[in-house]
């Protein structure tokens, strides 16, 4: 067995490191290695492309579902607005009959009051002649 010294231990190391950059620059300069590389981008911007529609489309499909729901709580308070609007005309027109209707019976009994004190009065005079 023979022992190492300094400078063996030195070169050693010296040409483990020249072994080891010679095969980094075989393998960054391989074409199979490039090939990967190209089609390995070309798979990534794919799949953004792919995920950025896939967004787009959610996008627009949340913005017309926004529409949509816009479009019908407008319908919706339309819908209310007539109904109240309605409801407001059938309960003023209700109150205008019961107005008229009051204002009648308002009529009727004043007439019947009217003839009662006019028959008391015409018996007051009968009996003062």
């Amino acid at each position: 067995m023979r022992s190492t010294d300094l400078n063996d231990r030195l070169s050693a190391a010296k040409e483990a490191r020249k072994a080891q950059l010679e095969r980094a620059k075989a393998i960054a300069e391989d074409p199979e290695r490039a090939a990967r590389l190209e089609a390995r981008a070309a798979l990534v911007q794919a799949r953004n492309a792919r995920v950025a529609e896939r967004k787009a489309a959610e996008q627009a499909l949340r913005e017309q579902r926004e529409a949509e729901e816009a479009a019908r709580r407008a319908a919706e308070e339309a819908a209310r607005e007539v109904a109240r609007k309605i409801e407001e005309e059938a309960r003023a027109a209700r109150e205008a009959d019961h107005a008229a209707r009051a204002a009648a019976e308002a009529l009727d009994r004043d007439a019947i009051l009217a003839a009662r004190r006019a028959g008391r009065k015409a018996r007051k005079r009968k009996g003062k002649r």
